[in-house]
């Protein structure tokens, strides 16, 4: 039922997502259902309105309505589930919710946004208090924005948006792009150990402030090395690789090495299809390391790590395959009769 939670959030702060208005935030700001960590709760701590509470929590109504949220996403895509967390709301929780997307262009003022043509994820549904709520979405519908519909009331913690990033092709009109990148539609797909931090945090954006916001491995006292698999965004051809060991200082790698596939030639299953792309290179600690490759088109890259260790960031940059541009230009026209 929750495969899809391996994708991406596409609503989180990380990711640039944001709470762009809402009706209501009496109690605690909207602006907490995007926060990409955890919530968490401090009992018996107390503001000037009530108890502090890390998520978004609106007055307790005394007429009929409903309370809202309107989220832009961090990055566009289609929307394969989402997870209304009510964690710690527990008398104060709203018994049911919604979720509506809607796709628009440039950046839209609260007031396009609701005028928008908002089309169903979620149908009004049951929630549960201080749980995190999964619901499955089928709607094959691109989306920049998601509203977040309460009824009638309530606090809800956190928000998540998984989908499939559509990423708009406006951002690199001749095609090159960093292939990997999160926010480009790339997605960690296998690791071999991600005991201290999660590789999809290799392909983020920006750069990593701190130790924690990398990929780290465990100890390795074994012969064998870390690893992770990253499918691209799109096919491409890769023309410079960033292996970024910022902040792991005695616990970098040693080394690392490249290998990449094209899955419309070969099984990423038959390791004899994958090519070098980068040798075993030796690598330094704390440093952005930039390596000029040249690739025929790949579709995933395996990043080898020897023996084991951290990466704060791995950049794959390049252009996109042939034909690869306009399927995307494509998929972002408006469909027939006007809708989105």
């Amino acid at each position: 039922m929750t495969a899809w939670l391996a994708l991406p959030d596409l609503a989180s702060r990380r990711l640039g997502g944001g709470v762009v208005g809402t009706n209501d935030e009496l109690f605690a700001a909207a602006d907490n259902l995007v926060t990409p960590e955890p919530p968490g709760f401090t009992p018996r701590t107390f503001g000037p309105k009530g108890q502090v509470y890390d998520g978004w929590e609106t007055r307790r109504r005394r007429s009929p309505g409903e309370d809202w949220a309107i989220v832009r996403l961090g990055v566009p895509g289609r929307v394969r589930g989402v997870v209304v967390d009510t964690s710690h709301f527990t008398g104060n929780f709203p018994p049911e919710a919604s979720v509506f997307g809607c796709r628009l262009g440039g950046h839209p003022s609260l007031d396009d946004l609701n005028a928008a043509d908002w089309a169903p994820l979620l149908s009004r549904s049951p929630l549960a208090g201080d749980t995190a709520n999964p619901f499955d979405v089928s709607v094959d519908q691109l989306v920049t924005h998601v509203k977040l519909v309460i009824h009638p009331d309530g606090g809800v913690a956190r928000l998540r948006v998984h989908g499939e990033v559509v990423p708009d092709p406006v951002r690199f009109p001749d095609g090159w792009l960093d292939l990997a990148a999160v926010d480009n539609g790339g997605r960690v797909v296998g690791c071999s150990d991600l005991f201290y931090g999660a590789p999809s945090q290799l392909i983020e954006p920006g750069l990593a402030r701190t130790m924690g916001e990398g990929w780290e491995t465990r100890r390795r006292r074994d012969s064998g090395n870390d690893w992770v698999v990253v499918r691209l965004a799109a096919p491409g051809r890769i023309r410079l690789a960033e292996l970024d060991t910022s902040h792991f200082k005695g616990n970098a790698p040693g080394a690392a090495a490249l290998r990449g596939v094209d899955e419309r030639k070969a099984d990423p299953a038959d390791e004899s299809a994958w090519r070098d792309l980068l040798p075993h290179t030796p690598l330094r600690p704390d440093t952005r390391h930039r390596f000029e490759v040249r690739t025929d088109p790949v579709t995933h890259v395996r990043l080898d790590i020897h023996p084991d260790g951290g990466m704060a960031r791995l950049r794959l940059h390049g252009h996109l395959d042939d034909g690869v541009l306009d399927t995307l230009r494509a998929a972002w026209q408006p469909r027939a009769g006007g809708g989105n």
